[in-house]
């Protein structure tokens, strides 16, 4: 399936989500129905620490819609001038291309503090095998928001990976908010995909890969354009968190998926709340 079809499709299921709750359930429920469109501007695309793209400007479209708890959401990455890296084989090298769109189905729900939330992703990628995962998490209202989750692929790349994050914010003036946070994982790889690299052998015949994976800082700042749009720019920095994480061996990295590096990563992203 082609990236127009695919966002036709997304559309027209988060579209149709909209049109059914105002149909069956009127006014007053209809109103419940939130969500928020989204263009984030950055100077590279990071997954998991994975560099994937250099030197270049991506663009990443987000569109969610949430009724009674559960969740639609789809989110793409444009990539203006593919390059590769020890993580990223490109499908257009050089050229432009609109390389991801993941759509999520997900459902959330609080008890007081204690939220916990539970989801399908569905990653349509052009570099690599398209995959699925499924996550659940669960998060405390406190400051620091900390937030546990646990995602586990399900189709091309079997392995669980753990994230732990926190989050604050800091109202500023005139509605401005200094926006902080720091997440770290683990990785786990449970398919013989995950094998790393073996020197003996020449290739990749070793034990699978597990380890502290990466790590993330940033900080940004939230504006206020109008009454539901905002603009949020901010710096994020990337990390590995462990030697297995960062290691090569004889210009091999021991990670089949690439081994990880720091990286600084700069942006904004203009969101509309409706």
């Amino acid at each position: 399936m082609n990236t127009l079809k695919r966002m036709g499709t997304v559309g027209l299921v988060l579209l149709s989500t909209v049109a059914l709750t105002t149909t069956l359930y009127g006014e007053t429920l209809a109103a419940t129905v939130t969500g928020s469109a989204s263009l984030g501007t950055f100077n590279r695309y990071i997954f998991r620490g994975y560099r994937l793209g250099r030197d270049s400007l991506v663009f990443e479209p987000a569109l969610s819609v949430s009724f009674q708890g559960f969740s639609a959401t789809f989110w793409g990455n444009i990539d203006m001038k593919e390059e590769a890296t020890p993580c990223f084989a490109p499908d257009r090298p050089g050229r432009k291309s609109f390389n991801e769109t993941d759509l999520t189905l997900s459902y959330a729900r609080s008890f007081g503090r204690f939220g916990l939330t539970a989801g399908f992703i569905y990653y349509a990628t052009k570099f690599t095998a398209e995959t699925q995962e499924l996550y659940v998490g669960a998060s405390l209202d406190v400051p620091g928001k900390p937030t546990l989750m646990i995602y586990g692929d399900i189709d091309a790349y079997p392995g669980t990976y753990f994230l732990i994050s926190l989050a604050h914010s800091v109202a500023l003036k005139k509605g401005i908010t200094l926006d902080l946070g720091a997440s770290a994982a683990y990785f786990s790889g449970s398919a013989d995909y995950w094998r790393t690299y073996l020197p003996s052998a020449g290739s990749y015949a070793g034990e699978e890969y597990k380890a502290f994976h990466d790590g993330m800082i940033k900080a940004g700042l939230t504006f206020p354009l109008a009454k539901t749009l905002g603009l949020q720019a901010g710096t994020l920095f990337y990390f590995p968190l462990s030697s297995a994480a960062r290691r090569t061996i004889d210009g091999h990295s021991y990670n089949i998926n690439g081994h990880l590096a720091s990286v600084l990563v700069f942006g904004t992203t203009l969101t509309y709340g409706f």
